[in-house]
């Protein structure tokens, strides 16, 4: 299941998986096909997961014929690596961008299964916490890449909803992720319902005011701290995008029936875990319908604060409840395979670069 060579005719491989309606409307006329061509090919990558296009038997032999000429393959591509936890969160490292790996966490939880996808090799944002910023800024996925994390892990079948909170910052490779967003959605694709589908950022304002405008995906913004000067100390987004705006921005969209606001809160020891900062949060969250998901920290290197205890969170967490805040602690899962993003990725880097 990897990428086709290139072809007799020395065209360079093209892609089809990732591919829109209206760009696979495009191929087809370029290779003389109808445009109901169009809606098969679709249905062979996206509904019944063909790794090449020889298998996509309504079109003409013919057609195949000129297609794999021209340069075309369907694109899927295998993971390269992968890491099981004992809780059964599972681990797969795919071809990236930039010549850099990425990451995609299958999390299985009772008639759930969660996977996790990334949308960038490395990250811009620079978040002191995060180890995939750590790691730099390599490229951006196309939207074949993003597809390809949710169609190649052993579980594709079982999936119940996706998460883009891996590797990378969704709103900063709109484009593909949106498009992404669509071939998961749209009746021609894999047909989801948007409220399996959750969108974590930081917030881009501008650009998260696309992503709202045009979906029904559910949103996740990261807080980590309610401070504007604590939040910017870890988070250089908020110089540009306080998260005082991200929430006014919320506060003008409906939350209240199929789309879900939630924020990630990590929760460190003596940094941001008293009652100071539960108050604060719980004022920045007035007049919204957003929950909190309190996030145990794992470990990473070069980073030196700490987990906070089990009973301080869940005192974080009583508080915000009695402020009128739903508030959770989220389980830890995956780490004895360090499933923090960025984790596996730097690892397989670093163990390539010492060979």
């Amino acid at each position: 299941m990897t990428n086709a060579p290139e072809s007799k005719s020395g065209a360079s491989p093209r892609k089809l998986l990732g591919l829109t309606l209206d760009e696979l409307r495009e191929v087809a006329a370029g290779n003389g096909l109808k445009p109901f061509a169009a809606k098969q090919m679709a249905r062979w990558l996206y509904e019944k997961r063909v790794t090449g296009i020889d298998a996509m038997t309504d079109l003409s032999k013919e057609a195949r014929s000129r297609m794999i000429a021209a340069g075309w393959i369907v694109g899927r591509e295998e993971a390269v690596a992968e890491a099981r936890s004992a809780d059964g969160t599972a681990k797969y490292l795919f071809p990236g961008a930039g010549g850099r790996d990425i990451e995609a966490v299958v999390i299985p939880d009772r008639e759930r299964a969660t996977i996790c996808v990334s949308s960038q090799a490395g990250c811009r944002m620079n978040c002191a916490f995060c180890m995939t910023g750590r790691q730099g800024f390599h490229g951006n996925l196309d939207a074949g890449a993003i597809i390809n994390q949710i169609l190649s892990v052993p579980e594709s079948g079982e999936l119940t909803n996706v998460v883009f909170m891996g590797m990378g910052e969704p709103t900063d490779n709109a484009d593909a992720v949106l498009a992404a967003i669509e071939i998961l959605t749209a009746p021609w694709g894999m047909a989801w319902s948007p409220r399996r589908i959750t969108l974590s950022t930081i917030g881009n304002i501008n650009v998260l005011r696309r992503f709202l405008d045009s979906t029904q995906v559910h949103i996740a913004i990261s807080v980590h701290t309610p401070f504007h000067t604590d939040r910017r100390e870890i988070m250089p987004v908020e110089n540009a995008w306080p998260v005082s705006q991200v929430m006014a921005l919320l506060r003008d969209y409906d939350f209240a029936h199929q789309r879900r606001l939630s924020v990630e809160y990590t929760v460190w020891r003596g940094v941001n875990d008293d009652m100071r900062h539960a108050d604060a949060l719980a004022r920045l969250l007035r007049g919204s319908s957003a929950r909190v998901n309190l996030i145990r920290f794992h470990r990473i290197p070069g980073f030196d604060r700490s987990p906070a205890d089990a009973r301080t969170m869940e005192a974080f967490r009583d508080r915000l409840n009695e402020l009128g805040v739903t508030a959770t602690i989220r389980a830890s899962r995956g780490e004895d395979i360090q499933a923090a993003c960025g984790m596996l990725a730097g690892k397989q880097k670093e163990n390539t670069e010492n060979k």
